[in-house]
């Protein structure tokens, strides 16, 4: 069930309920009925209310004609813009936009009787959150936050997106810096907290990993009184979590993972290459479930999702089930062939950000994986950003992990100090950075290799990856850099 179509039995939101919430004054002539909310123009559907947000970049009151184009039910504009709209239009006259869009947020999570899960965490968060969208979906009506809004204007989007027939909302909640968690969760109000982990992500805004951990406890302070967290027993900063989750008021702490004492803890695990089946003990009850994603790390997040699926009332069993459906994300471990001098290959997609715990995860899902004939193991790897003077170190840290791989390629200056830590024999080739990589790791490949691609998302990772699947798809003789414009 798509987030956006859980439970539309009735409009999203009338012009009139939706003027009423924002605190806003109606103006043109207005269909009556909306169907969704878009701050986005190029994905705007005919009858979404268009909210014309002002921006670092771009100011969105100048799509507004744009939107009446594609048929918006009606735009959100600021007081002193009136003036500039097209006359006539279907208008929605407010102090301020995003402020608008908040105040929808939390009407929406007012007038909701559903079930709320807020999910946060270090590496994890969509995963987990697509997951739960699954399980609690096969139980009844599903809302969740699309693709990762999990910011300041992600999750009242994600709010106001919500139908009022939801049995269950699943929402995201994400940070780079401290205090930016607080805000959200007091709109979002979830009935279940899930920290997946604390990882040295965004280490470069903090002085040490147990900020970030008290920066994700922050999601407690927003939780519904007789509420409960379910937090990564296997994680360092568990006992730390769960101080903060108590004193917030919190009375049902959950631990999840393979530590004895965790309530819901992993009994027996079977890896494949491109899933895993387990048994689990979920707070007494026992289960066994299939995931369709490789790796440990996953099947560890599906007992988090499975003792939320718990504790907000869903069938157990049912959740379990829904689990094997679970598919990657785009960027997250998406599986494509490719046709490569000597015979077929396989490319593993994990090039939608990267920091040192996601890096780990992908290289070992990628050490599991086996290999045909002379096939090997390959870890193409860009630079891990925003670690801040730690950095360097982080990167030449991760030589145990990539050393497992047959044949390491690293792009960006983070990296060369991986590449500088490697055995010889497992240098694959450097380059400033990936366009210059491209033709490094395409004349090395042969039949039988296993690539996978990750770095952060401003290493352009995802654009060598489409490079790839294109040049070896279409068996182009050569492809350049004008692959990544």
């Amino acid at each position: 069930m798509a987030p956006e179509q859980a439970g539309e039995t009735e409009p999203l939101w009338t012009a009139q309920a939706l003027a009423a919430a924002t605190g806003g004054t109606l103006a043109g002539a207005h269909a009556g009925a909306i169907g969704g909310i878009s701050i986005d123009t190029r994905t705007l559907q005919p009858g979404d209310a268009f909210f014309a947000i002002r921006g670092e970049n771009s100011d969105g009151h100048a799509y507004v004609a744009s939107a009446l184009e594609r048929q918006a039910a009606v735009c959100v504009v600021e007081r002193g813009r009136v003036p500039e709209m097209p006359a006539g239009a279907a208008l929605v006259a407010v102090d301020d936009v995003l402020g608008a869009l908040e105040a929808l947020g939390r009407a929406a999570r007012g007038r909701s009787d559903a079930r709320i899960i807020g999910v946060t965490g270090s590496v994890g968060k969509t995963t987990t959150k697509e997951a739960l969208l699954l399980a609690l979906g096969a139980d009844g009506p599903t809302h969740a936050s699309a693709a990762s809004y999990n910011n300041h204007w992600g999750v009242p989007l994600s709010l106001a997106r919500m139908p009022r027939a939801s049995t269950y909302g699943v929402f995201e909640l994400g940070m780079n810096h401290a205090g930016e968690i607080a805000p959200l969760v007091r709109m979002v109000r979830p009935h279940v907290a899930i920290v997946t982990t604390v990882e040295p992500v965004h280490i470069g805004q903090f002085p040490n990993v147990e900020a970030i951990a008290d920066a994700k406890a922050e999601i407690f302070t927003g939780v519904e009184p007789g509420g409960a967290t379910v937090i990564n027993r296997d994680n360092p900063h568990f006992e730390r979590l769960a101080a903060a989750a108590r004193a917030a008021g919190i009375g049902i702490v959950i631990g999840f993972g393979e530590t004895p004492g965790a309530q819901a803890r992993l009994v027996s695990l079977a890896l494949q290459p491109s899933g895993s089946t387990a048994m689990a003990d979920i707070m007494g009850e026992t289960v066994s479930f299939k995931v369709g994603l490789p790796g440990r790390h996953i099947v560890q997040n599906m007992l988090a999702v499975l003792a939320a699926a718990k504790l907000a009332g869903a069938d157990l069993c049912l959740a379990a089930l829904a689990l094997s459906s679970l598919g990657p994300p785009p960027g997250r471990g998406v599986r494509t062939p490719l046709a490569v001098k000597g015979g077929p290959a396989l490319l593993i997609d994990e090039s939608y950000n990267a920091n040192p715990a996601s890096m780990r995860a992908a290289l070992a899902v990628l050490c599991a994986n086996p290999v045909t004939g002379r096939g090997r193991r390959i870890a193409v790897l860009g630079d891990m950003l925003e670690l801040g003077p730690f950095g360097e170190q982080m990167h030449a840290d991760l030589a145990d992990a990539a050393g497992a791989a047959d044949l390491v390629f690293c792009a960006g200056p983070l990296m060369r100090a991986l590449f500088e830590a490697l055995p010889e024999s497992r240098r694959g080739g450097w380059a400033p950075d990936a366009p210059a990589l491209l033709p490094v790791v395409a004349e090395r490949l042969r039949g039988g290799d296993v690539i996978m691609v990750k770095g952060s998302n401003g290493s352009r990772m995802g654009p060598l990856v489409r490079a790839l699947a294109e040049r070896f798809r279409a068996e182009v003789e050569t492809l350049g850099v004008d692959a990544f414009e």
